[in-house]
């Protein structure tokens, strides 16, 4: 199945917006070598996620220091409003963040390679979120940054506080967080 491929802020960063269904299609399935022509890579991908949060709760923004993963990110059920953030240094666009809604209904999947955080927002009553990760989840690696860092300044689409998890509200700010 051959994937509308939509360029972000970030040249490595992609949106996939995979074609329509007919009435009766089987649905879609992942194809390893169709992907890394996209992204013109080789990356494999080792572990599957599946989480379901409620509306309001916000994750994030999270990334590996060692054991960095790439995601490949979806939802099945509801919406989010998904965010990265460009953690890398040496990077012109070190601290710059990017946002887009994914959901059930438009079925987009977002690439995100290493060097990135990762959040996102769900925006319906809950979601369904998929993401596929290039190496397994390493809790003593795992770090975090403020999801509303003042120096990143993600315009998140908030009707109230958000839901934030204990681990969330101990993250740090870019200034202070480990980077690549």
């Amino acid at each position: 199945m051959k994937y509308k491929v939509i360029q972000t802020s970030f040249p490595e960063v992609l949106i996939l917006e995979p074609p329509e269904l007919a009435q009766d299609e089987v649905g879609l399935s992942f194809n390893l070598s169709e992907f890394q022509k996209i992204t013109n890579s080789d990356f494999r991908f080792v572990q599957d996620n599946h989480s379901r949060s409620v509306q309001g709760v916000l994750r994030g923004l999270h990334y590996q220091i060692q054991n960095a993963q790439g995601k490949l990110v979806q939802v099945i059920d509801g919406a989010v409003f998904d965010v990265t953030v460009d953690i890398r240094p040496s990077s012109p666009n070190f601290g710059k963040w990017f946002g887009v809604e994914l959901s059930s209904e438009n079925r987009r999947q977002l690439w995100i390679p290493p060097g990135f955080a990762h959040g996102f927002l769900v925006m319906s009553a809950s979601a369904d979120f998929l993401y596929k990760t290039t190496d397994y989840y390493s809790p003593e690696h795992e770090r975090c940054i403020y999801w509303n860092d003042p120096t990143i300044g993600i315009k998140w689409p908030l009707q109230n506080e958000p839901l934030v998890s204990s681990k969330d509200a101990v993250g740090k700010l870019l200034s202070e967080a480990e980077c690549y």
